[in-house]
């Protein structure tokens, strides 16, 4: 498998949607396989809030040799977010003023800063057209932003786990985690390891809405029925909090939570509905039964409003990361929905 990671370097002045600018930025991307020379092949995959551009580290079920998108057969993309930890400009970058890193200073994002990006991206690489673009969550957030803002690129979208507007509920699940990294007295502290007790509860937060009530009864249950403290849900979140901390920073954490609450394809487009109704591709968009997070009603109204959309449901005992993990179900969707058509 041929892997490639890049950094693509935009020098030019880079105006953001909320009134600031960055002076200029970097974004790491990696790509799979063999680009064909009429573009028939190329895969665009938007990856999750706290995911990188290394596809096949965080969706090896579906994207590597042997896989459903493999790159023997196809030219596989992926770019890591503005504002993230993996590679891009993001709020450990050097201010070009300062000369120092931005830490809190950096930029508020919106999605539609993030897709700019990657459109500009698109443009250096001159890639004429876009066979399938596919993301989860924030990943298919940053998907449909795309095929509203440039509806010609792309023949075929997969949206899992995403929607049209960031929910209210959604919002208040990333507040809460902003909270617990501003309740930690190092956040403003100029360190790259600042805030890391506040980014584990923040992380530990998070876990609680990308899985469900059954999913801690199955896989953390009491280890007997008299036990009264050391619980196994007790023992996870502390590991899952510090695995986290080994990988990622609080200012990149706060400014994508950040990011993901912007999320809104009607904004100034005359509404969410008419926003949908500029998406060109056959689009397939897949919800998860048992997800509280991004709940398969905020799917059922993207199919319901995309032109040329299709519905169908995962079930799933884990939630929204359902989307990370029951790689079966997904290529078996996506096998059916792509041979409906005579598709890859």
């Amino acid at each position: 498998m041929q892997a490639e990671q890049k950094i693509f370097k935009y020098p030019y002045a880079y105006s953001l949607e909320l009134g600031r600018e960055l002076n200029g930025f970097e974004l790491s991307y990696t790509t799979y396989g063999t680009r064909n020379e009429n573009d028939d092949n190329i895969v665009w995959v938007c990856h999750a809030l706290t995911g990188g551009s290394n596809v096949t580290e965080w969706w090896d079920g579906l994207v590597g040799s042997g896989k459903y998108f493999d790159p023997e057969k196809h030219f596989i993309i992926c770019a890591n977010v503005l504002g993230s930890a993996y590679g891009s400009t993001g709020p450990l970058s050097l201010d070009h003023k300062t000369k120092q890193p931005y830490f809190r200073d950096f930029p508020v994002l919106t999605i539609r800063d993030v897709v700019g990006a990657l459109e500009l991206l698109r443009q250096e690489l001159e890639i004429r057209k876009i066979k399938l673009c596919i993301g989860g969550s924030l990943g298919g957030q940053q998907a449909i932003e795309w095929a509203v803002e440039v509806p010609e690129l792309f023949e075929e979208l997969i949206l899992i786990a995403s929607n049209a507007v960031h929910s209210p509920w959604g919002v208040a699940f990333n507040e809460s985690q902003r909270m617990a990294l501003e309740a930690d007295p190092t956040f403003n502290d100029p360190d790259e390891y600042a805030a890391q007790a506040g980014l584990k509860a923040a992380r530990s937060i998070a876990l609680l809405s990308y899985r469900n009530y059954d999913t801690y009864n199955f896989t953390q249950a009491r280890d007997n029925p008299d036990q009264v403290d050391q619980f196994r849900a007790s023992s996870y979140q502390q590991y899952q909090g510090d695995k986290f901390v080994k990988r990622f920073n609080a200012f990149s954490y706060w400014t994508l939570t950040k990011l993901m609450d912007s999320h809104n394809v009607g904004r100034n487009r005359g509404g969410i509905v008419h926003a949908l109704g500029m998406v060109k591709a056959r689009t397939l968009v897949l919800g998860i039964k048992s997800d509280m997070l991004f709940p398969p009603a905020e799917q059922q109204f993207l199919a319901r409003h995309i032109p040329l959309a299709t519905y169908q449901e995962i079930d799933s005992l884990y939630g929204h990361d359902g989307f990370l993990i029951e790689y079966k179900q997904l290529t078996q969707i996506i096998r059916s929905w792509q041979n409906s058509e005579g598709r890859m």
